[in-house]
């Protein structure tokens, strides 16, 4: 029998049907394919990750170290513009002789800070000369046969003149490295020979007085101890010249009700040579000075590996240690700063020690240095070379500034004992909070696959314990207590999330909360805003992150 019309529409759309879903079906597919693909193409940024637990445990029965509230402090150098190393120039016009005091990231980036320290100095200082009214004052010249490789230079008050209104308007606090090596010549074995000539020094502090600008501190010479670099001072003749800096100062601030501080030697840390230094200045120094490069070369292609390795992280901590040892030994009244630091010498690294990946390192040794009593840590550089806050050409902030930015407004002056049971890639520092009363705590997640729980407990060694945070509401007494009255939601922290763009560690743009941090197009710092989570919850710790929190309602005996 013939089918009929009806059967064989029927028909015609069951097979449309058909074919439109096999299509369909397979197009499907095909999308899936081709997702998978892009997934993989990205497996270097975005990969798997699996999830960890951990418990922060913080004593908060008292300190053990304290900071200035102004801890947080960055570089500017003289390095000319054909200052190269490993075949790059990365100084640009950085050098405050030549840099754009009218740029308003400039002003802005260091206004945020309100204070920020700064220290203006390095190897170039102790080639330099402060002009004065007849005498000729040229600038540096590259010269190979010359020490440090440049002929010497000379600072113009003119512009020392802009270099001090403009810090008056960006509310800097200002240390100024002198140079320590004039009147002397180094011999072949790279001794200083001959007493330092101080009339350079005594003119450039008149001055400075005469036109009633505040100099915070005059540290004498850069990388002069130990076996120095390029050149070396005895401790012994480091001492004397530091009585003589002293008594300079005081004489020339005689009636003075506040007076700068006098700093050295701004170099790299030898355990005999700054003993013997400290017992030798027991009255004419206020600080001790080093300097701090604990990555090696910048020329290093593993840096990076070093950056995440929690084990080599470590391995700066006995230098801070044995520093505070010195210092408590000799009854100096002197205390401790890192009075420069940038991770990788010479330069830095391009897109390691100006990227994101840099701020594991820098915020871990802020961490490591203030728990061991260092009150001040300079960053090297403000901007300049390849391990600037700020990018040499742009001046657009690195991440390392936002990272310095949160640390200057949430840590406080004292740091509590904390360590972290789980992973050792988690790395934990506390504080008191500065701006409110609380702690506040510095996680680092140093691996890339694994997100973090992270429970807070605070010890109580009179009981051989820990508190939950529960139990630390629910007592009021001892060891905490949180303040009645308080406009603080008692069950809310503020949590700031630090992560690269597109999780790529080498990445100049850094996101908070998820979202790009950048300078508006008049300057502006962004605004640094927090998340709010219940107190109920664990701290998320994303993979390759870094996360402030800040839990103000609670304050520990070390807070109070």
């Amino acid at each position: 029998m013939a089918p009929s019309q009806t059967d064989i529409k029927t028909s015609t759309k069951q097979t449309t049907l058909f074919y439109l879903m096999g299509c369909s079906f397979f197009s499907v597919l095909f999308l899936f394919f081709c997702v998978g693909i892009y997934l993989v193409s990205k497996s270097s940024v975005f990969v798997a990750s699996q999830s960890t637990e951990g418990t922060v445990f913080i004593n908060g029965t008292a300190s053990i170290g304290s900071t200035d509230h102004d801890f947080i402090c960055a570089t500017l150098d003289w390095w000319p513009p054909d200052k190269c190393d490993y075949g790059t120039c990365s100084w640009g016009r950085a050098s405050f002789l030549n840099l754009d005091l009218t740029n308003p990231i400039l002003l802005n980036a260091i206004k945020a800070f309100s204070p920020l320290k700064i220290r203006m100095g390095g190897t170039l200082q102790d080639k330099v000369i402060y002009e004065r009214q007849g005498e000729p004052c040229t600038t540096f010249v590259k010269n190979s046969s010359e020490i440090f490789s440049f002929s010497q230079g000379c600072l113009s008050m003119s512009r020392w003149d802009e270099l001090n209104n403009f810090f008056r308007q960006a509310v800097a606090t200002v240390i100024f490295g002198l140079n320590a090596l004039k009147g002397r010549t180094i011999a072949p074995d790279g001794s200083a020979v001959g007493a330092w000539d101080t009339s350079d020094a005594e003119s450039l502090i008149r001055y400075t007085v005469n036109r009633g600008y505040r100099i915070h501190g005059w540290e004498l010479g850069n990388e002069l101890s130990g076996n120095g670099v390029g050149a070396r001072v005895s401790a012994d003749q480091y001492a004397s010249d530091v009585n003589i800096l002293q008594n300079l100062v005081d004489n020339i601030h005689t009636g003075f009700k506040d007076k700068p501080l006098v700093l050295a030697p701004g170099g790299f840390f030898d355990a005999n040579w700054f003993k013997e230094f400290i017992d030798k200045t027991p009255k004419s120094l206020q600080v001790v000075t080093q300097h701090i490069y604990n990555l090696g070369p910048g020329v290093d292609d593993h840096l990076m590996d070093k950056i995440l390795d929690p084990a080599y992280l470590d391995h700066v901590s006995q230098t801070f240690s044995s520093l505070r040892e010195i210092l408590k030994s000799s009854g100096t009244q002197a205390v401790a700063w890192v009075g420069e630091a940038g991770g990788a010498y010479n330069s830095g690294h391009n897109q390691v020690t100006n990227a994101f990946v840099s701020s594991f390192w820098y915020l871990d040794q802020l961490g490591l240095s203030s728990s061991y009593d260092t009150k001040t840590h300079c960053r090297q550089t403000l901007i300049g070379g390849n391990y600037g806050l700020l990018n040499t050409t742009t001046f657009v902030p690195n991440p390392d500034y936002y990272s310095a930015l949160l640390w200057h407004r949430l840590m406080g002056r004292n740091a509590l004992s904390t360590s972290f049971s789980g992973t050792k890639k988690l790395r934990a520092y506390a504080h008191c909070s500065k701006a409110t009363q609380g702690i506040t705590l510095l996680l680092i997640n140093l691996d890339g696959n694994t997100t973090v729980q992270v429970s807070i407990s605070t010890e109580n060694v009179a009981r051989n314990g820990t508190w939950t945070l529960q139990e630390y509401q629910n007592q009021r007494e001892n060891f905490a207590r949180i303040t009645r009255g308080s406009k603080v939601d008692e069950n809310i922290r503020e949590e700031y999330h630090l992560t690269a763009k597109d999780g790529d560690l080498h990445s100049q743009i850094v996101l908070l909360n998820g979202k790009i941090l950048a300078v508006n197009s008049s300057g502006a710092i962004p605004p640094l805003d927090p998340i709010r989570v219940g107190l109920s919850n664990p701290i998320t710790i994303a993979p390759f992150s870094i996360v402030f929190a800040q839990i103000s309602n609670i304050t520990v005996p070390a807070c109070i």
